[in-house]
């Protein structure tokens, strides 16, 4: 997801976003843990891309 997307959502559907984006990648780590994925770059990605959407969460607290 691309920081563009992010600004343009509202604070519930980055807070909802969130929650599933964090719970797909537990669901990454452990099923690579027992099998290898074929990419594990794809963890990564999602990891990024929690902390994009946990930055810009915080960015908007910050500013009410």
């Amino acid at each position: 997801m691309k920081q563009q997307e992010i600004t343009k959502m509202s604070d519930a559907d980055i807070r909802d976003q969130i929650a599933t984006t964090s719970e797909t990648l537990e669901k990454m780590k452990l099923s690579h843990t027992v099998a290898p994925m074929e990419n594990p770059l794809q963890i990564k990605d999602v990891r990024r891309t929690v902390a994009r959407l946990k930055t810009e969460l915080t960015k908007r607290e910050a500013q009410a």
